[in-house]
C-alpha cells in the first residue's frame, strides 16, 4: 500500500534523532540519478510531456494527498486544482518544517496551496487567470516549486468564467496569445495550457495552431464543447485532428465516460485521439489506482493510502471528506458512508475507516516533531539574541485588565510623564509556527517576553508588560487596585460632556431649548390613570 514520503529528521540539540513518522512498506521509490551524477544526487531534466500518464486539475480533488497517491500508483505527471491568480497573490511562501511541506497561505492563515519535495518534478500548477501580468507575477511566485506552469482555458463553470478565465478566454484568442507568451518569456519553468474544444473542428484547429506559436511545451484538449457535460460523448475526431496539426505534445482529456474503466483502456484512448499523452479526471477520482499497470487496488486499500496522506499531510477535513465520497459513490448510502458524511473532523474520518490508532500515532509523532523544533529554534535564538534585552517569560491576559487598558497605554504614559520619547516596537513572526516576537525600546533598553504570541498586538503588550515590570511602574492590572487611567479617562468624559453640553446650550435658540425642556417634562410625567 502506498504511504507517504517522510524526509530524514534533523537531530535535535540533544543528539536524539527528532521524531520522524515511520514508513510503511510499500512507498514509491524516488527518482534515481543519472549518468555521472554524484552519489545520493539526482539530475533532473525539463518535464516531458510524450508518453505520459497524468492526473487532471479537479478543483477539490487536486489537493496534495491525492497527487501524492496518483504518483504512487504511477501517475508521470500531477496536476494541482486550478487556483485563481488574486487569491494566490494575497498568499506568502511558508516553509512548513513540522509537515515538511512549501505552504503558500492567505492573510486568514488558510493554507491555498501545499506542496513538498516529493512532487516537485512532478507536479504542474494550473492557475485560473485572465491577466497577463498577474499569471507572471503567480507564475514566478511558485516557480522554484514546482515543475511546470498551466492556465486553464477550458473550465465552464460560472465561478471560473465570470472573471474572463476559463472557458471564457476561448472567444479572446488575442488574450490567450498574450498571457502565455508573456509566462514563456518571464519563467524557466515549461509552460501548458488546457482548453476545450470549439464549435467546428477548423476553428478549434486554427486556435491551437496560433497557442503552439506562443512557445508552450504541451496543450491539453478536452474532448467537448464548453456547453457539453460528462454525459456527452468526447469528441476523439476533434483532439486527433489537433494531435495531426500541431508539433507539440497533444494531451487527450474527456475519456473517463466513454473509455477509460481500466489501466488498459488509457492506451485505446490514446490510439483514437493520436495524442502524445493521455490526462485522467474523474477515472481517477473515483479510484486513483486506475494508474496501476498490475490493475485497480480494491476501493478500501485505496481510501486508506489516501487518508495516510491526508493525515500525514494536515489536510482539511472537509477537503478529505469530499474526495473520500467521489470514491464510494454508490456506496454513500451504506452505513459506512453514513458515518463519513458525518464525520465533523478528521479523527472522526479515520475512526469511520478504523484507522483511529494511525491517526493518534501520526499526530503524535507531530506534537514531538513541532516541539523538539521550537526548542531548537528557542535555543538558536537564545544564542543569536542581543544580550542587551532584558527578557521576562510573560504574557498578556486582557481578562487580568480593566477594559479598554493595556500595559501598553501604562508605558505611554509613563514614557510622556518622564518626557522619554515614546516607546518603540519591533515585532517580528517566526515562519516555523507563524507567531510574533516584539521587542520594545524605552529610553534605550530594549525589553521583550521570552514567550511568542499567537498575534502582533499579543506580542506587543507582553514586551510593554517585561519594560513596565522592570522599571517597577504599575502596568495597569485589576489587582492593583485604584487606576489612575481609568480615573483620568474618566475626567476626560467628563469634560467631552461639558463641553459638548455647553456649545449645544450657546448655538440652541432659547425658545426651542424651552420647547425641548417643556416636552422632555411632559414626557417625563406619569399620567394619572382613568
Amino acid at each position: 500500500m502506498a504511504v507517504p514520503h517522510v524526509a530524514a529528521a534533523r537531530p535535535d540539540d540533544a543528539g536524539r534523532a527528532a521524531p520522524r513518522l515511520p514508513p510503511p512498506p510499500g512507498a514509491a521509490a524516488e527518482p534515481r540519478a543519472e549518468g555521472g551524477a554524484a552519489p545520493g544526487m539526482t539530475v533532473y531534466t525539463p518535464l516531458c510531456f510524450r508518453g505520459k500518464k497524468i492526473l487532471a486539475p479537479m478543483v477539490r480533488v487536486g489537493t496534495l494527498p491525492m497527487r501524492l497517491l496518483a504518483l504512487d500508483y504511477g501517475a508521470d505527471i500531477v496536476y494541482c486544482e486550478e487556483l485563481i491568480d488574486i487569491k494566490m497573490l494575497q498568499c506568502k511562501r511558508v516553509i512548513n518544517e513540522v509537515l515538511g511541506t512549501v505552504d503558500f497561505v492567505a492573510p486568514n492563515e488558510r493554507v491555498v496551496f501545499r506542496t513538498c519535495e516529493r512532487e516537485r518534478h512532478r507536479v504542474v500548477f494550473q492557475m485560473g487567470s485572465a491577466d497577463a501580468e498577474r499569471a507572471l507575477a503567480v507564475a514566478k511566485l511558485v516557480e522554484s516549486d514546482v515543475a511546470g506552469i498551466d492556465i486553464n482555458m477550458g473550465c465552464p463553470k460560472e465561478y471560473s468564467t465570470k472573471g474572463g478565465m476559463g472557458a471564457a478566454l476561448l472567444s479572446d484568442p488575442d488574450k490567450i496569445e498574450s498571457i502565455l507568451t508573456t509566462l514563456v518569456k518571464g519563467i524557466c519553468k515549461p509552460v501548458t495550457c488546457k482548453i476545450r474544444i470549439l464549435p467546428s473542428v477548423e476553428d478549434t484547429v486554427n486556435l491551437v495552431k496560433r497557442i503552439e506559436k506562443t512557445g508552450i511545451a504541451a496543450i491539453a484538449v478536452h474532448g467537448r464543447k464548453k456547453e457539453e457535460r460528462p454525459q456527452h460523448p468526447v469528441h476523439c475526431d476533434v483532439i486527433k485532428a489537433i494531435s495531426e496539426a500541431v508539433s507539440i505534445p497533444v494531451i487527450a482529456n474527456g475519456g473517463s465516460h466513454d473509455f477509460i474503466k481500466e489501466y488498459t483502456d488509457i492506451e485505446t484512448f490514446q490510439k483514437a485521439t493520436a495524442a502524445s499523452s493521455v490526462m485522467i479526471a474523474r477515472a481517477a477520482m473515483w479510484n486513483p489506482s486506475i494508474f496501476r499497470k498490475d490493475g485497480l487496488f480494491p476501493l478500501k486499500d485505496v481510501m486508506q493510502d489516501y487518508i495516510k496522506y491526508a493525515v500525514r499531510y494536515d489536510n482539511h477535513y472537509t477537503n478529505t471528506k469530499y474526495c473520500l465520497c467521489q470514491m464510494l459513490r454508490e456506496q454513500l448510502e451504506s452505513t459506512q458512508g453514513k458515518k463519513l458524511h458525518a464525520a465533523q473532523s478528521t479523527q472522526e474520518i479515520c475512526e469511520v475507516f478504523e484507522m483511529a490508532d494511525f491517526y493518534e500515532e501520526t499526530t503524535a509523532i507531530f506534537e514531538a516533531k513541532k516541539t523538539s523544533l521550537e526548542t531548537e529554534k528557542q535555543n538558536e535564538d537564545d544564542e543569536m539574541e542581543d544580550p542587551d534585552v532584558i527578557k521576562m517569560a510573560v504574557r498578556f491576559d486582557k481578562r487580568e485588565y480593566p477594559p479598554q487598558i493595556t500595559p501598553k497605554m501604562y508605558l505611554l504614559e509613563w514614557c510622556r510623564k518622564e518626557k522619554h520619547p515614546q516607546p518603540v516596537y519591533e515585532t517580528v513572526q517566526r515562519p516555523l509556527d507563524r507567531l510574533f516576537c516584539s521587542v520594545v525600546t524605552v529610553a534605550e533598553q530594549k525589553y521583550r517576553s521570552s514567550l511568542w504570541d499567537k498575534s502582533k498586538k499579543l506580542a506587543e503588550q507582553a514586551a510593554a508588560i517585561v519594560c513596565l515590570r522592570t522599571l517597577g511602574v504599575p502596568e495597569g492590572k485589576l489587582c492593583e487596585g485604584e487606576n489612575h487611567l481609568i480615573n483620568k479617562r474618566k475626567r476626560e468624559d467628563q469634560e467631552c460632556l461639558n463641553n459638548r453640553d455647553h456649545r449645544e446650550d450657546v448655538a440652541e435658540p432659547s425658545h426651542k431649548k424651552a420647547n425641548f425642556i417643556e416636552e422632555t417634562s411632559d414626557m417625563n410625567v406619569p399620567k394619572v390613570p382613568r
